[in-house]
């Protein structure tokens, strides 16, 4: 057979299927990427962080494939990463929002008996460097294809919110690598805090719907994505409390992942209180024109 009818043929099951290629393709390059990082046994370091970080670049590349593969228009998805005119109101949300979600989970973790220790607190520019890491290689670089390319096309057939919980379950699962190696803050969670973990994945997913069905920005959502992140680093609980002795402490680290997850839901709860499932905006909502398909 012709190489060019090969090709011909891949590119037309693509196009049939969008959704699944992107999810296949998707997964193959970050599960490889990270699956050899796990196997590695590397510990836990900037060298680790780069290369997990390139593994999570399978969204884009997943996405990239399919628009290219489905005729559409590669240019029209990558700018969506680089729409910085969303007023000042929407960056207002993108950045302030990850503080109070901060605020309120700790003042939970505090208010029902968790040890902090403020002294212990990094030097706050360091937010800075974090924020930017985070938008290009510490997660944001996966909303290109997460909320830049299978949302839009889930959205064409599905309401926002079913759309987000297809993204969040899928979402979820290709995290999977990260769980298989014990060198990641993930590979040291039990079953309960896994669990906790998926419950803030599907409210984040549909807190990242809102902020790009509101804005029709992946550069604002990959921010939002960076700042939620990052908020981590600036938790006041004990560390020496949560794991004393390089032991953790089961009760106090599944209290953190509990009043860590509530901001989270109650306020995916709100928002669709208030916006509607349907939308999640108020506004029209991004589809398959977005990446030049229809």
């Amino acid at each position: 057979m012709p190489e060019e009818v090969q090709h011909s043929g891949v590119r037309s099951w693509i196009n049939r299927h969008r959704l699944v290629a992107f999810l296949l393709i998707t997964y193959s390059f970050t599960w490889v990427i990270q699956g050899i990082v796990a196997a590695m046994e590397l510990e836990a370091s900037w060298t680790q962080s780069i290369l997990i970080g390139f593994g999570a670049f399978g969204p884009p590349v997943g996405a990239a494939a399919v628009i290219w593969a489905s005729g559409g228009d590669l240019r029209k998805w990558i700018g969506q990463f680089f729409v910085w005119r969303i007023g000042a109101k929407w960056w207002a949300i993108a950045l302030g929002l990850p503080f109070l979600i901060l605020g309120s989970g700790a003042a939970l973790f505090v208010a029902l008996g968790g040890p902090i220790d403020l002294d212990s607190l990094p030097f706050p520019g360091i937010y800075l460097f974090v924020l930017a890491w985070g938008t290009v290689w510490g997660g944001g670089q996966e909303d290109l294809g997460w909320r830049g390319f299978m949302l839009p096309l889930l959205q064409d057939k599905y309401s926002a919110l079913v759309s987000s919980v297809i993204v969040g379950v899928s979402w979820a699962g290709w995290h999977l690598p990260l769980f298989l190696n014990a060198a990641t803050t993930h590979g040291g969670w039990g079953l309960s805090q896994q669990l906790l973990w998926v419950v803030s994945i599907l409210a984040g997913s549909v807190l990242w719907t809102w902020m790009y069905n509101s804005t029709g920005s992946v550069l604002a959502v990959a921010v939002f994505h960076a700042g939620i992140n990052g908020m981590g680093v600036f938790h006041p609980a004990d560390l020496e409390a949560l794991a004393p002795g390089g032991v953790p402490d089961s009760a106090l680290n599944l209290l953190a992942e509990v009043t860590g997850a509530v901001p989270l839901v109650v306020l995916a709860i709100g928002l669709v209180v208030i916006y509607g499932g349907d939308r999640l905006a108020d506004r029209e909502i991004p589809g398959p024109e977005v990446v030049g398909l229809d």
